[in-house]
């Protein structure tokens, strides 16, 4: 406890998690993010994972319709801020980063993590954070990939097997300084670049990103029997 607590005494960090998506892989009506897992929703879950490290405060970024978010059982609800999110997630984000930026300082650093990801262990929070605050780089959890990669032409026709060498599946949180990530996001935009994940727009913007190896179990949920895995996941955690 102490040792995670050291490495940000003079270095305040903010979590942001995008929480205003659709999510119409999983439903076309039910938000994966107030799906309940073990008595819990997701998003208390990954709001709980997030708040093992001593943040300063984390901001929501919710649907405008949105009636449920601020009603939730939110770890440290003391340390919960909300704003409007955008079109896609990256909008959300920088809605987000907006919103941070009037209350923290440009140099403090800032977690984003997805939602819909609540089974990131405490042991990747603080190598991340160690990474990124000891080496004063962005980081991303990410895993190497392990199964065989098909480039897949039209009518299902494999077209090459793509070597996985070098290849990494990223994952969140993704962490950088918070006006390094709002302006690399911001120049991104104003291109015309797809941003696809806050590493994405970092890279664009000429920063190095560190990969920090995270775990398999530090699972997304896209599809209904995710909440399953996820379910069975976080008992093992115990």
């Amino acid at each position: 406890m102490n040792q995670k607590k050291s490495f940000l005494q003079t270095n305040k960090l903010w979590a942001v998690i995008p929480a205003a998506g659709s999510g119409s892989r999983f439903s076309k009506t039910e938000l994966k993010q107030y799906q309940s897992i073990l008595d819990k929703t997701v998003l208390e879950h990954s709001v709980q994972r997030l708040n093992q490290l001593p943040l300063s405060g984390y901001v929501l970024a919710i649907g405008e319709q949105d009636n449920v978010a601020k009603t939730l059982d939110l770890a440290e609800k003391d340390k919960a801020h909300f704003c409007i999110g955008g079109q896609e997630r990256v909008h959300s984000v920088l809605n987000a980063l907006n919103y941070l930026i009037e209350i923290a300082s440009e140099d403090d650093w800032v977690f984003v993590h997805d939602a819909a990801r609540p089974c990131v262990s405490e042991a990747s929070l603080i190598q991340l954070v160690e990474t990124a605050v000891s080496q004063n780089t962005c980081a991303i959890l990410a895993i190497p990939v392990r199964d065989t990669l098909k480039s897949v032409a039209e009518h299902h026709q494999i077209d090459k097997t793509v070597s996985r060498d070098h290849l990494w599946q990223a994952q969140t949180p993704q962490i950088a300084r918070l006006g390094d990530l709002k302006k690399a996001i911001e120049k991104a935009l104003f291109d015309n670049i797809v941003i696809t994940d806050e590493a994405s727009a970092l890279e664009y913007a000429g920063h190095a990103v560190k990969v920090v190896q995270g775990r398999a179990d530090n699972l997304k949920i896209t599809y209904p029997d995710d909440l399953v895995l996820a379910s069975l996941i976080l008992q093992s955690q115990k």
